[in-house]
């Protein structure tokens, strides 16, 4: 099972980037997909969900209108779209795939949101 999270950097604040997670090993379209985030000194948190399907998805109050998860099946791919950054957004931005009970990791990808 891989994980591969792409598309991080530095940004300005107000500006955009998106986060792509590429996935691999096991069947991509009965898992579901959290993009995580963890800033220095602080808890890892949940930034947005999405089902299966792609029909429901879920996201962190501080994220909610700024930030858009999707997924691509076919592609075994989810992206995380996201605007309006703010220095808060900094953070390292984790994959992360719900199997049943088992949980798979990426390495991680790093924004900065910094002017």
């Amino acid at each position: 099972v891989q994980l591969v999270e792409s598309g991080g950097g530095l940004v300005q604040p107000g500006g955009s980037l998106s986060l792509s997670c590429v996935v691999s090993g096991f069947t991509f379209s009965t898992s579901t997909i959290t993009w995580y985030r963890q800033a220095p000194g602080k808890e890892r948190e949940s930034v947005a969900t999405i089902t299966p399907s792609g029909s429901s998805t879920y996201y962190a109050d501080s994220v909610k209108g700024r930030f858009t998860i999707s997924r691509n099946n076919a592609e075994n791919a989810v992206r995380l779209q996201m605007t309006n950054l703010k220095p808060e957004d900094t953070a390292l931005y984790y994959c992360n795939a719900k199997i049943g009970f088992t949980y798979y990791w990426g390495q991680g990808t790093q924004v900065t949101v910094s002017s």
